[in-house]
Protein backbone atom coordinates (compact mmCIF):
# COMPACT_ATOMS: atom_id res chain seq x y z
CA UNK A 1 0.00 0.00 0.00
CA UNK A 2 1.67 2.86 -1.14
CA UNK A 3 -1.21 5.38 -1.12
CA UNK A 4 -0.87 8.07 1.32
CA UNK A 5 -2.97 7.25 4.47
CA UNK A 6 -5.56 9.73 5.77
CA UNK A 7 -7.70 9.49 8.68
CA UNK A 8 -11.38 10.14 8.98
CA UNK A 9 -13.81 9.26 12.02
CA UNK A 10 -15.92 7.33 9.90
CA UNK A 11 -16.19 5.38 6.00
CA UNK A 12 -19.42 5.64 4.47
CA UNK A 13 -20.80 2.21 2.97
CA UNK A 14 -20.79 1.83 -0.81
CA UNK A 15 -19.12 3.47 -3.61
CA UNK A 16 -19.70 7.17 -2.98
CA UNK A 17 -17.98 10.29 -3.57
CA UNK A 18 -16.63 11.96 0.00
CA UNK A 19 -15.16 15.12 1.24
CA UNK A 20 -12.04 15.11 2.70
CA UNK A 21 -11.79 18.14 5.08
CA UNK A 22 -10.58 19.81 8.10
CA UNK A 23 -6.83 19.03 8.55
CA UNK A 24 -6.72 16.00 7.36
CA UNK A 25 -7.79 17.91 4.15
CA UNK A 26 -5.53 20.56 4.55
CA UNK A 27 -2.67 18.13 4.26
CA UNK A 28 -3.85 16.21 1.63
CA UNK A 29 -4.32 19.64 -0.62
CA UNK A 30 -1.67 22.57 0.48
CA UNK A 31 1.01 20.07 1.55
CA UNK A 32 0.76 16.36 -0.15
CA UNK A 33 -0.52 18.79 -3.54
CA UNK A 34 -2.66 15.88 -4.70
CA UNK A 35 -4.49 16.19 -7.72
CA UNK A 36 -7.30 14.76 -9.79
CA UNK A 37 -6.57 11.14 -11.07
CA UNK A 38 -4.36 10.85 -7.81
CA UNK A 39 -4.82 7.71 -5.20
CA UNK A 40 -5.18 8.12 -1.44
CA UNK A 41 -6.34 5.42 1.03
CA UNK A 42 -9.00 6.35 3.67
CA UNK A 43 -8.92 4.78 6.99
CA UNK A 44 -10.82 4.77 10.27
CA UNK A 45 -7.80 3.52 12.30
CA UNK A 46 -9.34 0.95 13.38
CA UNK A 47 -9.00 -1.18 10.63
CA UNK A 48 -11.55 -0.64 8.14
CA UNK A 49 -10.15 1.26 5.18
CA UNK A 50 -10.53 2.12 1.51
CA UNK A 51 -8.73 3.03 -1.77
CA UNK A 52 -10.08 6.22 -3.54
CA UNK A 53 -9.79 8.43 -6.42
CA UNK A 54 -9.18 11.95 -5.89
CA UNK A 55 -11.52 13.70 -8.46
CA UNK A 56 -10.84 17.51 -6.97
CA UNK A 57 -8.91 19.79 -5.29
CA UNK A 58 -10.82 22.56 -3.73
CA UNK A 59 -9.53 25.67 -1.95
CA UNK A 60 -6.72 24.75 0.76
CA UNK A 61 -8.83 21.57 3.03
CA UNK A 62 -10.85 19.81 0.84
CA UNK A 63 -10.11 16.96 -0.93
CA UNK A 64 -13.06 15.09 -3.20
CA UNK A 65 -12.31 11.75 -3.87
CA UNK A 66 -14.45 8.84 -4.91
CA UNK A 67 -14.75 5.73 -2.54
CA UNK A 68 -13.99 2.41 -3.55
CA UNK A 69 -14.86 -0.50 -1.61
CA UNK A 70 -14.82 -0.77 1.79
CA UNK A 71 -12.29 -3.37 3.48
CA UNK A 72 -12.00 -5.06 7.08
CA UNK A 73 -8.56 -5.25 7.75
CA UNK A 74 -7.88 -8.64 9.56
CA UNK A 75 -6.20 -8.53 13.01
CA UNK A 76 -3.00 -9.78 13.46
CA UNK A 77 -2.02 -12.62 15.41
CA UNK A 78 -0.08 -13.17 17.90
CA UNK A 79 -1.40 -9.66 19.26
CA UNK A 80 2.17 -7.96 20.69
CA UNK A 81 1.37 -5.66 23.47
CA UNK A 82 4.77 -3.63 24.73
CA UNK A 83 4.96 -1.94 28.08
CA UNK A 84 6.77 0.85 27.81
CA UNK A 85 8.83 2.57 31.05
CA UNK A 86 8.42 6.68 30.53
CA UNK A 87 11.37 7.57 29.57
CA UNK A 88 12.94 11.23 29.62
CA UNK A 89 12.27 14.32 27.75
CA UNK A 90 10.92 13.53 23.70
CA UNK A 91 12.26 10.34 23.94
CA UNK A 92 9.09 8.44 24.73
CA UNK A 93 7.24 9.83 21.56
CA UNK A 94 10.62 8.54 19.98
CA UNK A 95 10.00 4.82 21.13
CA UNK A 96 6.02 5.23 20.16
CA UNK A 97 6.77 6.47 16.91
CA UNK A 98 9.29 3.89 15.79
CA UNK A 99 7.33 0.95 17.85
CA UNK A 100 4.41 1.75 15.43
CA UNK A 101 6.42 1.55 12.05
CA UNK A 102 7.01 -1.58 13.30
CA UNK A 103 3.93 -2.87 14.07
CA UNK A 104 3.15 -2.98 17.29
CA UNK A 105 -0.46 -3.39 18.42
CA UNK A 106 -0.79 -1.86 21.61
CA UNK A 107 1.27 0.23 24.03
CA UNK A 108 1.11 0.81 27.19
CA UNK A 109 3.25 3.69 29.68
CA UNK A 110 3.86 2.57 32.10
CA UNK A 111 5.12 4.42 35.48
CA UNK A 112 8.12 2.23 36.92
CA UNK A 113 9.54 2.91 40.20
CA UNK A 114 12.81 4.18 39.28
CA UNK A 115 11.08 6.48 36.16
CA UNK A 116 12.70 10.24 36.71
CA UNK A 117 9.36 11.44 34.33
CA UNK A 118 6.50 10.82 36.21
CA UNK A 119 2.73 11.27 34.70
CA UNK A 120 0.45 13.33 37.03
CA UNK A 121 -2.50 15.86 36.51
CA UNK A 122 -2.56 17.98 33.53
CA UNK A 123 0.89 17.18 32.07
CA UNK A 124 0.32 13.27 32.76
CA UNK A 125 -3.18 14.17 30.01
CA UNK A 126 -0.70 16.25 27.71
CA UNK A 127 2.01 13.36 27.43
CA UNK A 128 -0.59 10.48 27.19
CA UNK A 129 -2.11 12.75 24.04
CA UNK A 130 1.57 12.99 22.29
CA UNK A 131 1.82 9.46 22.87
CA UNK A 132 -1.78 8.84 20.89
CA UNK A 133 -1.70 11.49 17.88
CA UNK A 134 2.27 10.11 17.78
CA UNK A 135 1.24 6.57 17.02
CA UNK A 136 -2.04 8.23 14.34
CA UNK A 137 1.14 10.31 12.87
CA UNK A 138 3.10 7.12 12.45
CA UNK A 139 0.32 4.96 11.41
CA UNK A 140 -0.31 7.10 8.39
CA UNK A 141 3.31 7.49 7.62
CA UNK A 142 3.62 3.87 7.70
CA UNK A 143 0.76 3.27 5.47
CA UNK A 144 -1.31 1.17 8.55
CA UNK A 145 -4.65 1.37 8.49
CA UNK A 146 -5.19 -0.60 12.17
CA UNK A 147 -2.86 1.97 14.79
CA UNK A 148 -2.02 0.49 17.94
CA UNK A 149 -4.03 1.37 20.86
CA UNK A 150 -2.12 3.76 23.46
CA UNK A 151 -3.39 3.14 26.84
CA UNK A 152 -3.74 4.84 29.89
CA UNK A 153 -0.61 4.99 32.58
CA UNK A 154 -0.59 1.61 34.24
CA UNK A 155 0.96 0.94 37.72
CA UNK A 156 3.27 -1.90 38.95
CA UNK A 157 0.07 -4.11 39.80
CA UNK A 158 -1.61 -3.65 36.63
CA UNK A 159 1.02 -4.63 34.55
CA UNK A 160 1.03 -7.72 36.46
CA UNK A 161 -2.32 -8.10 35.87
CA UNK A 162 -1.68 -7.82 32.15
CA UNK A 163 1.13 -10.40 32.38
CA UNK A 164 -0.84 -12.96 34.28
CA UNK A 165 -3.42 -13.05 30.93
CA UNK A 166 -0.87 -12.96 28.30
CA UNK A 167 0.16 -15.58 26.61
CA UNK A 168 3.85 -14.94 26.68
CA UNK A 169 5.09 -12.77 28.91
CA UNK A 170 8.54 -11.12 28.89
CA UNK A 171 10.47 -9.02 30.58
CA UNK A 172 13.29 -7.23 29.20
CA UNK A 173 16.10 -7.11 31.77
CA UNK A 174 20.20 -7.87 31.50
CA UNK A 175 21.64 -8.09 34.77
CA UNK A 176 24.81 -9.98 35.79
CA UNK A 177 23.50 -10.98 39.02
CA UNK A 178 20.10 -12.27 37.45
CA UNK A 179 19.61 -15.00 35.31
CA UNK A 180 17.49 -14.36 31.71
CA UNK A 181 17.30 -16.13 28.63
CA UNK A 182 17.64 -14.87 24.85
CA UNK A 183 14.64 -13.56 23.85
CA UNK A 184 15.57 -15.04 20.29
CA UNK A 185 15.26 -18.28 21.18
CA UNK A 186 12.35 -18.21 23.53
CA UNK A 187 9.57 -20.56 22.54
CA UNK A 188 6.72 -18.64 21.17
CA UNK A 189 2.88 -18.97 20.62
CA UNK A 190 1.49 -18.88 16.87
CA UNK A 191 -1.51 -17.12 18.63
CA UNK A 192 -2.50 -15.09 21.74
CA UNK A 193 -0.95 -12.26 23.10
CA UNK A 194 2.56 -11.67 23.89
CA UNK A 195 3.29 -8.80 26.33
CA UNK A 196 6.91 -6.93 25.98
CA UNK A 197 8.01 -5.71 29.14
CA UNK A 198 10.83 -2.29 29.08
CA UNK A 199 11.98 -0.65 32.10
CA UNK A 200 13.31 2.41 32.69
CA UNK A 201 17.28 3.91 31.86
CA UNK A 202 17.19 2.78 35.72
CA UNK A 203 16.11 -0.89 35.32
CA UNK A 204 13.55 -2.91 36.82
CA UNK A 205 13.28 -2.91 40.69
CA UNK A 206 14.01 -5.97 42.01
CA UNK A 207 10.61 -5.75 43.87
CA UNK A 208 8.76 -4.91 40.52
CA UNK A 209 10.83 -8.01 38.83
CA UNK A 210 9.13 -10.22 41.44
CA UNK A 211 6.17 -9.12 41.29
CA UNK A 212 6.28 -9.67 37.61
CA UNK A 213 7.59 -13.15 37.76
CA UNK A 214 4.94 -13.69 40.16
CA UNK A 215 2.55 -12.93 37.69
CA UNK A 216 3.94 -15.12 35.05
CA UNK A 217 7.00 -13.59 33.46
CA UNK A 218 10.46 -14.41 33.01
CA UNK A 219 13.07 -11.93 32.59
CA UNK A 220 14.66 -12.10 28.70
CA UNK A 221 17.88 -10.35 27.03
CA UNK A 222 18.28 -9.05 23.38
CA UNK A 223 22.00 -9.57 22.84
CA UNK A 224 25.50 -8.66 24.88
CA UNK A 225 24.94 -4.71 24.08
CA UNK A 226 21.88 -3.07 26.78
CA UNK A 227 20.01 -1.02 23.91
CA UNK A 228 18.01 1.97 25.72
CA UNK A 229 14.11 2.09 27.19
CA UNK A 230 13.60 4.12 23.80
CA UNK A 231 14.65 1.82 21.38
CA UNK A 232 14.28 -1.66 22.61
CA UNK A 233 10.77 -2.18 22.77
CA UNK A 234 11.36 -1.81 18.85
CA UNK A 235 14.09 -4.25 18.75
CA UNK A 236 12.01 -6.96 20.87
CA UNK A 237 9.24 -6.46 18.69
CA UNK A 238 10.58 -6.52 15.48
CA UNK A 239 12.74 -10.17 16.69
CA UNK A 240 9.14 -11.28 17.88
CA UNK A 241 7.51 -10.10 14.82
CA UNK A 242 9.83 -11.86 12.85
CA UNK A 243 9.86 -15.06 14.86
CA UNK A 244 6.25 -15.26 15.07
CA UNK A 245 5.79 -15.19 11.26
CA UNK A 246 3.90 -11.75 10.98
CA UNK A 247 6.60 -10.34 8.92
CA UNK A 248 6.48 -13.15 6.47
Amino acid sequence: MTAPVFVVDALPGGRTEFVLDGPEGRHAVSVKRLRAGEEVVLTDGAGRWARAGVVAAEGKDRLVVRLGETVEEPVETPRITVVQALPKGDRGELAVETMTETGVDAIVPWAAARCITQWKGERGAKALAKWRATAREAGKQSRRVRFPEVAEASTARQVAALLARADFAAVLHEDRDYGSEPLAAAELPAEGEIVLVVGPEGGVSPEELALFEEAGAKAYRLGRSVLRTSTAGTAAAALVLGRTGRWS
